[in-house]
C-alpha cells in the first residue's frame, strides 16, 4: 500500500493579518487591533462559568462558518452555479484529550437548497480542501460536515 503524502496547506504569501489580545483569558475580555471586536469573554455555564460573555468556541464557530461559507461560495462561483440562500452553521464542542488537556471537535450544517445533493456534496468537498480553517484543523480535530 502506498505511503500517503501530507498535503503542504501553509500560505505562500502573507495578505492579511488579523490581530486581538485577550485580557483576562476566559472570565475578561478581547480586543481587535482595529477596533472591530472588543467583547466580554465568559466560561459558559457547561464549563462552570456564569455564561455573561462570549467564549472561544462561540467565536471560532463564527470564524469556520464564516470562512468555510466563503470558500464555498468560491467554488461555487468558479463552476458557475448559483449557491443564493446557502448557510453554513458551525457547532464547536470542547472538552478533556488523553494528555491531561483540552481537545475541540467540529460539526459542519451545509445548506445549499436549489442544488441537487450529489453537486452539493461535489462542492463541499472543493471547499473543505480551499478553506485555511479547514486546512488548518485537518488532521488536528475531529470535522463532520453534515448536508442539510
Amino acid at each position: 500500500m502506498p505511503e500517503e503524502t501530507a498535503v503542504d496547506t501553509r500560505p505562500t504569501k502573507i495578505m492579511y493579518v488579523a490581530e486581538a489580545t485577550a485580557h483576562g483569558g476566559r472570565d475578561g475580555y478581547v480586543t481587535s487591533q482595529d477596533g472591530q471586536i472588543e467583547l466580554k469573554v465568559a466560561m459558559p455555564p457547561a464549563l462552570g462559568g456564569d455564561g455573561n460573555g462570549t467564549n472561544p468556541e462561540q467565536l471560532f464557530a463564527a470564524g469556520y462558518s464564516a470562512c468555510f461559507h466563503n470558500a464555498l461560495i468560491l467554488v461555487g462561483n468558479r463552476e458557475g452555479y448559483d449557491l443564493t440562500g446557502s448557510t453554513v452553521a458551525a457547532k464547536v464542542g470542547i472538552g478533556p484529550n488523553q494528555h491531561r488537556g483540552y481537545g475541540l471537535a467540529v460539526a459542519l450544517s451545509v445548506s445549499l437548497p436549489i442544488l441537487d445533493a450529489g453537486l452539493a456534496a461535489k462542492l463541499v468537498e472543493a471547499a473543505h480542501e480551499v478553506c485555511p480553517y479547514s486546512n488548518a484543523t485537518r488532521g488536528n480535530i475531529d470535522v463532520t460536515i453534515l448536508l442539510g
